[in-house]
């Protein structure tokens, strides 16, 4: 599983890693610590989630080198770390997991770093396993078995230069440790043959023409890591894929990476044809392959909606139409895959939400009271159930709902300025005037240009 960055996920998965840092800056970590880890929990290899997590965990903590000494070594024989070193000879991901969970209360704790470095290079995520071996070496610079471990994960990730620096820091310690020096000779000698192309002009037989074969493999993996790529690139690495699955008809994740590019490029037919082959190959069991399929046939509904002018009174059927179109195939795939996958909290709220934007107050609100079970959708389903009952006429048991949710939110963000915002509506059409205004006034107080809060409390000054 290599590790992803934000523009290799999709957008609701760097969605929830946004809600997360805007919570780290807010210093609600316990927020940031459970977006960062639901982000997690679908993608383990997103490094930028995982590095963000770590500073969540350390900032609550109260992070800095006095707590760090004070942590380390502290409970590194504890049973949950015992349980995660078991886990790791099966499934090192769960692993992993486990170990986070131990660091989200416990950022120092040493067993639980070493766990969780050998669980991510098991796992190919020799970023993640590096980000935890610095900090085991925070306290512990001169540690021969850490160093070489650290400076393997560093040169399996691709960062050599980083590696050859941490060896030889070390070296400098112990001059005569041979396995520490062939190690160093063995980075600078990979190093320099990648950076010259001489692996193959190295060997016997080889020529300047194995050179320059070896400079065009290497541009072409550059180009292949790019995360956006131009059309060409695009359409060349397609071509050098769809060869290679002549060879290799089963090759998935050839198939997958064809897709991804065929949507870059807008050839969304193409995409979907790929993603529909592995369905056929894996038998359609990936909840991650599903939600690529949805985004990318919405991706092609909004890029036909594109090629319409909206200001052209021509257009005007031809957009409605389309649109119609979108709504019906999100709604009905949406409700497909809350059957299949029924305990998915978040296809849940998705749904919900579809619901309640067609009018269908009743299965929204169905929708909603299972998805506020899911702690990192309860808010946002306890708004809509508000805003559910209100259009039902509900306005007590709407009330209620919003109060709950606004006493679940500590930050006063725009987040909790809806909540307020609906309440005060709520209120005033149950004719309680006086209690409406003290909760447009809350949000007049911070933010005079929230929806229509000023002219609301204006009116009730000039009124009085």
């Amino acid at each position: 599983m290599p590790e992803k960055s934000l523009r290799q996920v999709p957008r609701d998965l760097r969605e929830i890693h946004e809600k997360g840092m805007a919570a780290l800056q807010r210093n609600t970590f316990d927020y940031a610590i459970a977006f960062f880890t639901q982000a997690l929990n679908r993608e383990p290899g997103l490094y930028d989630t995982r590095e963000a997590l770590r500073a969540a965990q350390f900032k609550k903590a109260g992070s800095g080198g006095g707590f760090f000494k004070k942590m380390i070594g502290g409970v590194s024989s504890s049973p949950m770390v015992a349980k995660a070193q078991m886990t790791l000879r099966t499934n090192p991901l769960e692993a992993l997991a486990a170990c986070e969970q131990i660091l989200n209360s416990d950022p120092g704790n040493t067993g639980a770093h070493k766990v969780l470095a050998e669980a991510a290079m098991a796992a190919d995520l020799p970023k993640t396993a590096a980000l935890s071996l610095k900090i085991l070496l925070k306290n512990s610079s001169r540690d021969r078995e850490l160093t070489m471990l650290l400076g393997d994960a560093l040169a399996a990730a691709g960062q050599i230069p980083e590696a050859e620096s941490v060896l030889s820091d070390l070296l400098l310690t112990r001059p005569s440790d041979a396995e520490l020096s062939q190690q160093l000779k063995n980075l600078t000698a990979r190093r320099s043959m990648t950076e010259g192309g001489y692996e193959k002009a190295g060997e016997e037989g080889g020529s300047y023409r194995d050179m320059l074969r070896n400079k065009e493999e290497t541009v072409s993996l550059e180009q292949e890591k790019r995360e956006v790529k131009s059309d060409d690139v695009a359409a060349r690495l397609i071509g050098e894929y769809e060869a290679r699955l002549t060879g290799e008809p089963g090759n998935v994740k050839l198939l997958r990476q064809i897709a991804e590019l065929y949507a870059q490029m807008k050839n969304y037919d193409k995409a979907l044809e790929c993603y529909n082959r592995i369905v056929a190959t894996e038998g359609g069991t990936d909840p991650g392959l599903e939600r690529a399929i949805t985004e990318t046939t919405l991706r092609r509904f909004d890029h036909l909606l594109s090629q319409y002018d909206p200001a052209n009174p021509e257009h005007a059927d031809a957009i409605q139409q389309v649109q119609a179109q979108r709504a019906e195939f999100f709604l009905t795939d949406t409700q497909r895959r809350a059957e299949r996958y029924p305990t998915d909290l978040d296809i849940r709220f998705e749904l919900a939400r579809l619901y309640f934007e067609a009018g269908k107050i009743g299965e929204a609100i169905q929708e909603f009271q299972k998805a506020q079970n899911n702690p990192h959708r309860r808010l946002q389903a306890m708004a809509y159930l508000g805003q559910c009952f209100a259009r039902r006429g509900m306005n007590d048991l709407a009330a209620r709902k919003l109060q709950d949710a606004i006493k679940e939110k500590p930050v006063f963000d725009d987040e909790k300025k809806d909540l307020i915002y609906h309440l005060g509506c709520v209120l005033e059409k149950m004719g309680k005037a006086e209690e409406a205004i003290e909760q447009f006034k809350l949000i007049y107080e911070s933010d005079i240009g929230y929806r229509d809060v000023a002219a609301k409390v204006d009116a009730y000054y000039a009124g009085r």
